[in-house]
């Protein structure tokens, strides 16, 4: 299949890699790929991973038209409030009768139902396996391996950069000084601030709930507080009582709809939430017919994102 990529930036180069070594086996090929920072390429024998960029196009649409693509990779930075312009993508790319798979989660958090409504219009696939937990399956566990299940709720410690800075902290160390910790590890925000206050936690909140609950909701109807109240001094306090502390995002099912919300939560030791150190991530659905179940990542990084956008890849391949 012929791909073209919207924002080159580390995962879209990671994943450029993957591409070129899987080859031989899925013969896909980036044949277009387009950035506001370096401009656009266009070769429909295959761009190599470190592309030669001409002038920018002069918008996503005119990218699109002369792209020759079969699936769009839609690989731009968050915008947690409104999804754009990822979501204007996503579009442009349905009203060209062109497949989709983004690793952005605020189109996914913003704008679900329309979007997967306008694909099955077209007739086109929707993919989005790496918005939440880079290329761990959380959707394609729900869709192909859990037939008949009803997610009635779950619980996650679905952000890296908070886990690094409380981790740093607990250290003794500033909030600061976690920040810039997390910044050498490459797994902050492009603003840390949407870590620290919570928003990211809420985009992957609001998109789990949209995808596995038919939530409709967006990321501001999430309860949300972050961990920049927290100090020091308050994580010393709770580890002396044999607690830890997390950024936990919630999402439970009531007879008004999905209740979510995003928290700095004190946690026994022996809660599995409390075990993910470091950059891992762990998510627990609450289910009727399996009780409860948990996927979890370690340590991941930018190969594993990657992999979560060529699995969707995969699997649209082998759906049309």
């Amino acid at each position: 299949m012929r791909v073209a990529i919207i924002g080159y930036g580390n995962v879209a180069r990671a994943f450029a890699r993957l591409l070129e070594k899987k080859k031989s086996v899925y013969p896909f090929r980036v044949v277009a790929a387009h950035t506001l920072r370096h401009g656009t390429a266009y070769d429909v024998k295959g761009l190599p991973v470190e592309p030669q960029f001409g002038p920018p196009a002069a918008s996503v649409g005119e990218f699109l038209d002369r792209a020759q693509a079969e699936v769009v990779v839609e690989l731009t930075t968050l915008n947690p409030e409104t999804g754009e312009p990822a979501l204007s993508h996503i579009r442009a790319a349905f009203a060209r009768g062109l497949h989709v798979i983004t690793s952005n989660k605020g189109p996914v958090a913003c704008a679900y139902a329309d979007l997967k409504e306008e694909a099955r219009r077209r007739g086109l696939e929707f993919r989005h396996e790496a918005v939440t937990m880079d290329g761990t399956p959380v959707f394609n566990l729900v869709r192909n391996n859990l037939p008949g299940v009803t997610i009635v709720g779950f619980a996650g410690v679905l952000n890296s950069t908070t886990k690094v800075i409380l981790g740093a902290m607990s250290r003794g160390l500033s909030l600061h000084e976690g920040i810039a910790e997390a910044r050498r590890l490459g797994v902050a925000e492009a603003d840390p601030w949407f870590d620290i206050e919570g928003w990211d936690s809420a985009c992957k909140a609001a998109a789990l709930a949209n995808v596995l609950m038919d939530a409709r909701t967006t990321p501001q109807a999430v309860d949300r507080k972050g961990i920049g109240r927290l100090t020091p001094e308050k994580l010393a306090d709770a580890e002396s009582k044999g607690k830890t502390i997390a950024l936990v995002s919630r999402a439970h099912r009531t007879a008004s709809g999905v209740k979510l919300r995003v928290r700095a939560e004190v946690l026994d030791k022996d809660d599995i939430l409390s075990s993910v150190r470091g950059t891992s991530n762990l998510l627990v659905l609450e289910t009727d017919l399996m009780g409860r179940l948990g996927v979890f990542t370690l340590e991941p990084g930018l190969e594993q994102t990657a992999y979560g956008v060529f699995s969707d890849l995969i699997d649209i391949a082998r759906s049309v």
